[in-house]
């Protein structure tokens, strides 16, 4: 197995189609057809299951479709990385961020760090926590930008000050437009627009005041969850610094009363991995507590 068959069979994956796929690789159908029975043949599983117009992919196939997509955002990754220290610049760092990180990408520590290191680049994975937390731990990215909770024994881990979750609403939803403050009794009936990432979070405070609300719609992020309240659809339950992250011209927003609700953002990197000096400068910038 080497990287240009992985590439061979990622494209097929995607084409759907050896000949479409050989198209956009530019080579003979036969020669990749051809490739793709000798990976076959040296995993020693199908990875295809062929059919009159298109190929899917097998169990095995799903699997290596991941790994390998993985295999070769890395070696690209890399292939930069290098470049860049043989034209003269510094380095390339890879950084996994969640939708919600706004707050601390542009709070002015970044344009800090750019001035100091002008010859640095950037790889940004976005996800969500979990899909950042799994990058961390294959190496994919040497930083991550996450929100808490998560597990963070295998991390190094420096955090911004914790925050309140806010719901977000217009008008129409607002029924003590004075209030800056909203307690749940006053959300259970409404329609909720939430983070799948809060889900258990919330799941826990809802059953402590005993209430079942309606949840309107879950989704990955944050910024989807603002612009459907702003749309009049529902309530966006959201981070307070996450507010900012979408145009939000229709919406007011009200801290949650429950102190078990507070989160933050935390930069974390794994602890038995070594840490890039631009890295640990990056983090340096970020004016973490």
């Amino acid at each position: 197995m080497d990287l240009r068959q992985l590439h061979y069979f990622v494209t097929i994956a995607e084409e759907r189609q050896i000949t479409a796929a050989a198209k956009r690789l530019n080579m003979a159908q036969p020669p990749l057809s051809k490739q793709m029975q000798l990976l076959e043949t040296e995993i020693g599983s199908t990875l295809f299951s062929r059919g009159p117009r298109q190929i899917r992919l097998t169990d095995a196939g799903q699997i290596l479709y991941i790994r390998a997509k993985q295999l070769l955002a890395l070696a690209d990754s890399t292939e930069r990385e290098m470049a860049d220290f043989k034209s003269g610049r510094r380095g390339t760092l890879r950084i996994g961020t969640v939708s919600s990180s706004g707050s601390v990408l542009f709070n002015g520590g970044v344009e800090m760090f750019r001035r100091q290191y002008p010859n640095v680049r950037f790889e940004i994975y976005d996800g969500n926590t979990f899909n950042v937390i799994d990058w961390l731990h294959k190496g994919i990215i040497e930083i991550g930008i996450v929100r808490t909770p998560f597990d963070d024994a295998p991390f190094g881990v420096r955090r911004l000050p914790a925050e309140p979750m806010i719901a977000a609403m217009t008008a129409a939803f607002d029924e003590e437009p004075g209030e800056k403050t909203i307690a749940w009794p006053h959300l259970a009936k409404k329609p909720l627009i939430i983070y799948r990432r809060f889900a258990k979070l919330l799941r826990q405070s809802w059953l402590r005041h005993d209430l079942e609300p309606t949840i309107l719609c879950r989704n990955d992020d944050a910024r989807t969850t603002i612009l459907w309240a702003n749309a009049g659809l529902g309530v966006a339950i959201i981070p307070a610094s996450a507010f900012s992250l979408a145009e939000h011209d229709q919406l007011r927003a009200k801290v949650i009363d429950d102190a078990t609700l507070y989160t933050s953002i935390a930069v974390a990197w794994p602890k038995d991995r070594y840490l890039s000096c631009l890295a640990q400068a990056f983090i340096d910038s970020l004016s973490l507590e």
